[in-house]
């Protein structure tokens, strides 16, 4: 069956690569039209981190090559980039979509997995840590970069936004003060969890198709 494991591989990838792009679309867009620019970091950290390290490390377990979790971040970032395209050729905003910095975060769980000798154990506890605390650091770029999400909010109105999304004076920093400390801590709490689900995911593919 290893025919069926090869095709259930590249079919992922596919899947993965297409849905982890439109999550990154959509937490872009909760951060660029929105004022509350900080509080949103804090979800894009989060739902960034858990997504690379649960197919990071599936990958990782289903080749057992170090380097399989920065060629899949590679593909993410070229797969966001399209996208990023796609949208200003629409006539949105060149910052609508933040292209986030997940291959440094893969580089780390890549050297993990290699330091300790392929122990899938010390991959899920100490890479799963890493990929948690390092990409809201990476992603702080994001931040730096892109326009006041209050001016791109009224200049890019959407039809569809909901009445709680609707611009509002600025809050920012009144709930805290660090939304990079407190999406590294929160990301590397729950990373490691969902790394330990992508490496559960792993054993249940090769029992499926064994």
């Amino acid at each position: 069956m290893v025919w069926l494991r090869r095709t259930t591989h590249y079919l992922f990838i596919v899947v993965v690569a297409v849905n982890s792009t439109l999550l990154t679309i959509n937490a872009g867009d909760y951060i660029f039209y929105t004022d509350w620019a900080w509080t949103s970091f804090v979800i894009f950290s989060i739902s960034q981190s858990t997504m690379l390290a649960v197919r990071a490390v599936y990958y990782l377990l289903f080749t057992g090559v170090p380097g399989t979790a920065t060629y899949y971040a590679t593909i993410m970032t070229i797969y966001t980039w399209v996208a990023k395209g796609a949208w200003f050729a629409l006539g949105y905003p060149y910052d609508f979509v933040a292209v986030p910095v997940w291959i440094p975060s893969a580089m780390l769980l890549d050297l993990t997995y290699w330091a300790t000798r392929r122990n899938k154990h010390m991959l899920i506890l100490v890479g799963g840590t890493l990929v948690g605390l390092s990409l809201p650091l990476f992603n702080m770029i994001n931040l730096l970069l892109v326009r006041d999400p209050l001016e791109v909010a009224f200049k890019y109105p959407r039809p569809t936004l909901p009445p709680y999304m609707t611009p509002i004076e600025p809050q920012v920093g009144k709930f805290y003060n660090s939304p990079v400390a407190l999406g590294s801590g929160a990301s590397a709490v729950l990373t490691v969890p969902i790394a330990a689900l992508g490496a559960k995911l792993n054993t249940w593919t090769y029992r499926w198709m064994a």
